[in-house]
């Protein structure tokens, strides 16, 4: 295992045979990707978020949670945003959705493990953050969400929609040279949402040693509804390709993409 915080390092090492399989990877950074060296991603998992399987949000400080009700409230705030270009950009799109644009507010990229601090410190008003930490500033009192499950409500239309914003991806190349490994690791992944899905709270025991999360939110941080690719619904592909199409728009994705064609079945 090998961390790699967000996507583009994540893309660079697939596309280089660095690494075969990222078992997080933003859809947006995936797709470009394939744009890049087709194949280089085939997601045989995707990760579901919305307003009950929380994961990104806005977030501010608490002295300006009186002021900020909504997020046509940031105008002329002072932002910070979960790195990379996706991130950056569906947080910017959102934002132009309820009327703020360029101008209007400021927001620079940061670091995933300096959100926390920063919002602590007053060094931003407010900003686009992911969980762990959002539910690290709710529960410690020094910042609170505006709104979660952002991208299923504003890019789908609907906050319980399936925007997929990652996922577990695949190179082609370790498909085609190890299939038997690929086979077994798909398995082994399909046996684990299944538990997550079974007992989430068992599942999250496995969070304190493996991802960012302390053991102060370990029991209330929110599970994403997370699906195998073979049993994802015709929908869920729709809402997937709305979300690709989105990243288009905002500039992310330089082409669009036919989502069906990195979708792989195990």
């Amino acid at each position: 295992m090998i961390t790699l915080m967000g996507g583009p390092p994540n893309v660079a090492a697939l596309i280089t045979g660095q690494i075969e399989v990222s078992v997080v990877l933003v859809t947006l950074e995936g797709l470009n990707a394939n744009l890049k060296k087709p194949g280089a991603a085939m997601y045989v998992a995707m990760n579901g978020q919305n307003a009950t399987h929380r994961m990104e949000q806005f977030v501010v400080r608490s002295g300006l949670a009186d002021k900020v009700k909504s997020l046509a409230d940031f105008k002329g705030l002072k932002l910070m945003s979960a790195p990379g270009p996706a991130n950056l950009n569906t947080a910017k799109g959102i934002l132009a959705k309820v009327g703020l644009k360029d101008g209007d507010y400021t927001i620079d990229q940061l670091d995933m493990g300096q959100h926390i601090n920063a919002m602590k410190a007053g060094t931003f008003d407010g900003g686009y953050t992911l969980e762990p930490n959002a539910s690290v500033m709710n529960q410690l009192g020094f910042a609170k969400t505006v709104e979660a499950g952002v991208i299923a409500k504003y890019v789908l239309g609907d906050p319980e929609s399936d925007p997929f914003a990652a996922g577990c991806a695949f190179s082609a190349d370790f498909i085609a040279k190890r299939p038997d490994v690929a086979k077994r690791f798909a398995a082994a992944w399909a046996k684990a949402l299944d538990l997550i899905k079974r007992d989430p709270q068992e599942a999250r025991k496995h969070l304190l040693k493996n991802t960012l999360t302390p053991e102060n939110v370990v029991d209330s941080v929110p599970m994403l509804g997370y699906v195998m690719v073979k049993d994802m619904t015709p929908k869920q592909i729709d809402d997937l390709q709305t979300f690709a199409n989105f990243g288009h728009d905002i500039g992310v994705v330089p082409e669009k993409v036919d989502v069906r064609k990195y979708l792989q079945p195990f």
